[in-house]
């Protein structure tokens, strides 16, 4: 149960440029209504409309309900370190790294996590002259620092390759292309270091793409995930060891793929969708916290970057 705490009004960080601007207004507003309602003197603060309600003194917290750059990626978590304003979620380090899905897939296979091969692309590559990737179609195109499934394309054939990282280019500079992985999709929520109970992700159509995801009615949400004891205590240490690895605080998402009885990591994401009907809301009420609870406890874990001040 979080404590609530009388620092002054808490500022929450939602909307701002990017392609999630949408996402993120639904899920500040839903933390904005749980946080009042739950006795703080909280207030929404659009990033779009300007920087100049942080640089006043007035806020010592900010719960950043931010979808993709720049609040996901370190930008904000850098501003809000000068300005020694407390915030949600990850420091400056792991969100920079984690937001660049080929970086954090490096990191943790590095320390033995099994992740679907994959390169990196920076241009598109001819139609006449597909590269060789090194691995076998189908394969997943997708923008390296976006979330949401933005952008994301799965390639059948060489022939389709070039115009799928077209596509991608439209979001970023670099383009991760992986293996496809066959199997059934889970995501492990984590809050300050623990797993909750573990998802499965059912899309109708067989895709985990925008549409699938956004879409009323085509996807299935499965919780708990009807897994063996072993299984789901091997996701769920995977997600945490993802997390400790990558050097996380706070809440975080881990999706994963299972292919013959191996748990595949895709990414994580330091900062899910907080809608009363977002994954980790639903993981966090498997486990008896409701929504209100979770935002709270979300926000009194909020520090500056403990990594490099000290700050627990």
């Amino acid at each position: 149960m979080a404590v609530i705490s009388n620092a002054g009004p808490v500022a929450v960080l939602m909307g701002g440029s990017s392609s999630e601007r949408e996402i993120s207004l639904k899920s500040g507003k839903a933390v904005l209504k749980a946080l009042l309602s739950k006795g703080y003197e909280a207030e929404k603060l659009d990033i779009a409309d300007g920087l100049e309600p942080l640089l006043s003194g007035r806020y010592k917290r900010v719960f950043i309900a931010l979808h993709g750059v720049p609040g996901e990626d370190g930008t904000v978590q850098g501003l809000l370190e000068l300005l020694g304003i407390e915030y949600t979620g990850s420091g400056l380090l792991a969100s920079a790294v984690t937001m660049d899905k080929t970086f954090a897939k490096r990191v943790v296979a590095a320390e033995g996590v099994v992740t679907p091969e994959f390169k990196e692309f920076a241009s598109r590559p001819g139609a006449e002259e597909v590269p060789e990737l090194g691995f076998d179609y189908p394969v997943v195109v997708k923008p390296v620092s976006e979330g949401s499934t933005v952008g994301v394309t799965k390639v059948e054939s060489p022939e389709g390759l070039s115009a799928a990282i077209g596509r991608s280019l439209k979001y970023g500079t670099k383009v991760l292309v992986e293996r496809f992985v066959s199997g059934r999709e889970v995501t492990v929520g984590v809050i300050g270091g623990k797993a909750l109970p573990v998802i499965e992700v059912v899309p109708k159509g067989g895709f985990y793409d925008f549409e699938a995801k956004y879409t009323k009615g085509m996807t299935e949400y499965i919780v708990p995930a009807d897994f063996d004891k072993e299984m789901l205590e091997n996701l769920s240490h995977t997600a945490v060891s993802v997390y400790e690895i990558l050097g996380c605080r706070g809440q975080a998402r881990v999706d994963f793929i299972i292919e013959d009885s191996t748990p595949y990591f895709l990414e994580i994401n330091t900062i899910p969708g907080m809608t009363e009907t977002s994954l980790l809301p639903k993981a966090a009420a498997a486990a008896g916290i409701g929504f209100e609870e979770l935002t709270a406890s979300i926000l009194e874990s909020a520090a500056l970057d403990s990594g490099r001040r000290g700050v627990q």
